[in-house]
């Protein structure tokens, strides 16, 4: 799950010029360190939804990678 995850915001981060991730560390802020904007973060909700059925913003704003990944997993239980 880690690895499509990084995937899906290395596609982002390809389309906006910037290097992609190497690791994907779980205290990255989406905002801050990866400096994605609203747009990226409708785009990023759009794939996580669509690859894991899973709508990591419903409940509020997420920020980090860890968040994320915990949204996935409980969403999967």
């Amino acid at each position: 799950m880690e690895d499509k995850v990084k995937q899906i915001i290395n596609k982002i981060l390809e389309k906006k010029g910037k290097e992609p991730l190497k690791e994907l560390r779980f205290d990255l802020s989406m905002r801050n360190d990866l400096d994605m904007d609203s747009l990226d973060l409708a785009e990023l909700t759009v794939r996580i939804e669509d690859e894991f059925g899973i709508d990591v913003f419903e409940n509020g704003i997420v920020d980090t990678v860890g968040e994320i990944i915990e949204k996935i997993k409980n969403g999967k239980k």
